[in-house]
């Protein structure tokens, strides 16, 4: 993926980071065990707000019913009220080339929720695309939102867009498979008896506190170990030509 710049000193765009601050309060950082959770965090690259600023909207769905406020009005370099309905709009600042079949998945960062206000999402085929695009959010209700220097208004990751239409779910009993299905049967009975053991106190699971094949790469029936399994995603930061 290349990055045109499309202006001096466009936002900074950096490796989306694993942890999430609601995250860290969960009790002994629960959260964390879920494997998933942590890699999908970091699964694509944050563009970070230049300065900070609060956007108000009144609820006139008109573009001047939301207005934004900053120190000496930096925000305009980057934000506006364009589109109306309650919308903000973000200029990343750069032009976006891929490969030929990817496309670019802009939206906000993952599972970091932000309140009164909610980002878009948008599927652009940035292997063809001359033009930029935008990153917009949506207000949930009319009020008053903050955005921090350097919180990330926007997040991009890569798709194999061209495949998609290719691809055709299909339904089927789980019979058809016997070894995923005793792979299946055997995890699902483990976890039943984990919980089971947990709930009742039993100390030795008390200590155990989680079962852990998801981040091992492994289950109860599971021959050997999967050829390709993320514990941590690091993505690259944009190299400087």
């Amino acid at each position: 993926m290349t990055c045109y710049r499309l202006k001096r000193n466009p936002p900074l765009i950096v490796p989306g980071g694993s942890e999430r601050r609601w995250m860290d309060e969960t009790v002994q950082r629960f959260a964390y065990r879920c494997t998933p959770l942590s890699i999908a965090n970091a699964s694509g690259w944050e563009i970070l707000t230049p300065c900070a600023f609060s956007a108000t909207w009144n609820g006139d769905p008109a573009p001047k019913g939301v207005t934004l406020q900053s120190p000496d009005n930096e925000h305009v370099r980057f934000a506006r009220s364009h589109f109306g309905e309650g919308i903000i709009t973000f200029e990343p600042g750069y032009l976006f080339r891929t490969n030929s079949g990817w496309a670019v998945w802009v939206r906000g960062t993952p599972n970091l929720v932000k309140d009164g206000i909610a980002p878009l999402d948008g599927l652009v085929e940035t292997d063809w695309l001359p033009m930029s695009f935008t990153m917009n959010w949506r207000f949930t209700r009319p009020g008053t939102v903050q955005f921090e220097a350097g919180e990330p208004f926007c997040f991009i990751t890569l798709v194999p867009h061209a495949q998609l239409d290719s691809v055709g779910p299909r339904l089927a009993s789980l019979d058809e498979d016997p070894d995923l299905k005793a792979a299946y049967v055997a995890w699902s009975q483990s976890r039943k008896a984990f919980l089971a053991q947990l709930a009742a106190g039993e100390p030795e699971t008390l200590k155990q506190g989680w079962q852990r094949h998801y981040i091992r790469g492994e289950g109860p029936d599971l021959n050997g170990q999967p050829s390709y399994h993320l514990t941590r995603r690091r993505l690259k930061m944009p190299q400087q030509d």
